[in-house]
């Protein structure tokens, strides 16, 4: 089970478990398994993130079970640039506790709102955590939902 508050700013010698992390997460889903290895850059995680501090891990067992990443979009907005849980952890809210905390953290800078890029996959639990499909684009792989969450109505369900 999840720990309250379990989300803290990630260290920089966590990164090498971080990027083993957004890996699995990344090629759990057949379906871009074949693309994410042909380009394995796209599956590195760089430590600047971390650094930044822009990095948010969620611990299971005192280990990193699971990460996002929240930068500025606008005076207003922040995206949440990535959100990646250990596949055998799926299920367990530690993606919904990921998404509170960067709404927090956003709403805590002054933005309004949080956007994400999402693949269709993922709709239903980003739309369970208050976000809302807004438009969408295509990635390097596929096409992807623009979603936003608004803060304002955010910060009454996050405790």
């Amino acid at each position: 089970m999840i720990e309250e508050n379990s989300a803290r700013p990630a260290r920089p010698d966590e990164q090498p478990a971080l990027e083993g992390i957004l890996r699995r997460a990344s090629l759990a889903a057949p379906d871009y398994r074949e693309q994410l290895l042909a380009h394995p850059e796209v599956l590195a995680f760089p430590v600047e993130q971390i650094e930044a501090g822009r990095v948010f891990v969620s611990e299971l067992d005192r280990k990193p079970a699971g990460f996002c990443v929240v930068v500025p979009a606008s005076t207003d907005e922040f995206e949440l640039e990535g959100l990646f849980v250990d596949p055998h952890l799926w299920g367990q809210g530690i993606g919904r506790l990921l998404v509170c905390h960067a709404a927090a953290i956003a709403a805590g800078m002054g933005a309004r709102r949080m956007s994400v890029i999402a693949g269709h996959e993922a709709r239903e639990f980003y739309e369970k955590c208050g976000f809302a499909v807004t438009g969408e684009t295509h990635t390097q792989f596929a096409p992807a939902l623009i979603m936003h969450l608004m803060l304002d109505a955010a910060a009454g369900g996050q405790e």
